[in-house]
């Protein structure tokens, strides 16, 4: 479920320089948002899915488009305005060099749109009866965090297994509106250390300010802090990834696990970080082993990075890294 969905827009360029004209060699463009991404991999991988969400305008339209022409199920919900765009600018030939993302706010949902799109969003949800529900990415200007606190609250109601990918704010205020109101946290959190290190900060001083995320960055101490006050406020299984250094999963009923390539990947990154939230869907829905789900997760979010398109996946790429993952702890 992807609540502020994008039409992700890449630009190949010889070299970015600041305050100059560039001719952009190449335009590529796909569907995106974290969660679309999950549902293309997991579709990719064939594993059934239906993604779901809000989209608007042309952009939507657009989006829509390119899942058709994917074969990617989806079910959107329409809202006012236009779905945002996501813009990266990659250096070099073939996509190999830095990446630079600017990314659009989304169409501004008022009251009664929110109070719509949740009972259809709800509707959608009892009509799939699914195994595992995500709910990923940012939220767009208007909608907030009671929204997908609801949405949770009705998947496990459904019985399903819920997954929560949101940045630190939100995440912690989603967490918070489901414990006040008695309803269980998601079965899996899905945090990166920049997101983990500004929930700290705003817990404790309410302010996502860039002095107190400072105080929260010592890695060690951050990520078991952070943990600890998620498992307090009604998550179970913790996984917080690290981009080109792996990713740590928190079991709720096991030690921390460590997978990471030996070495990082460059390239274009988009969509790479929502790569493990489709490992960790799967896994779910399978009963995988934690070890299996972390292995799968490295591989996955690195594959994207080797492609042309962003957001892409090769499973010859995945197959290939799968077998690079180190495990610790395993």
């Amino acid at each position: 479920m992807t609540l502020n969905a994008a039409l992700d827009v890449t630009y190949r360029v010889a070299r970015l320089r600041a305050g100059t004209s560039h001719r952009v060699e190449e335009v590529l463009e796909r569907a995106g948002g974290k969660g679309v991404n999950v549902a293309a991999v997991l579709h990719g991988s064939g594993v059934p899915v239906l993604a779901t969400g809000l989209l608007a305008g042309e952009a939507g339209r657009r989006v829509r488009a390119d899942l058709d022409a994917r074969g990617v199920p989806h079910r959107f919900v329409d809202v006012p305005g236009e779905t945002r765009r996501t813009l990266t600018v990659v250096e070099g030939a073939g996509g190999t060099g830095d990446a630079t993302a600017l990314n659009e706010p989304g169409p501004v949902v008022g009251p009664s749109d929110a109070a719509r799109a949740l009972d259809e969003l709800a509707a959608v949800l009892r009509d799939a009866r699914p195994a595992v529900v995500v709910v990923s990415g940012s939220l767009p200007p208007g909608l907030d965090e009671a929204v997908v606190a609801r949405l949770l609250d009705v998947a496990a109601q459904l019985g399903a297994a819920t997954v929560l990918d949101t940045g630190g704010r939100s995440l912690l205020r989603t967490l918070e509106g489901l414990h006040d109101a008695g309803a269980p946290g998601p079965d899996v959190v899905k945090p990166n250390r920049p997101e983990l290190a500004e929930l700290l900060a705003v817990a404790r001083t309410g302010s996502s300010d860039e002095q107190g995320a400072e105080e929260a960055t010592d890695e060690s101490v951050a990520e078991g802090a952070g943990v600890a006050l998620l498992r307090r406020l009604g998550a179970r299984t913790v996984v917080v990834s690290s981009g080109g250094a792996g990713l740590t999963l928190h079991p709720v009923d096991g030690p921390p696990l460590t997978a990471r390539l030996p070495q990082p990947l460059t390239g274009d990154p988009t969509g790479a970080g929502d790569a493990p939230v489709a490992a960790l869907a799967a896994g779910l829905r399978a009963g995988a082993p934690w070890a299996d789900v972390a292995a799968d997760g490295v591989a996955r979010s690195a594959a994207p990075v080797l492609r042309p398109v962003a957001g892409e996946l090769d499973p010859a790429d995945v197959a290939r890294l799968r077998g690079q993952v180190v495990l610790d702890g395993a």
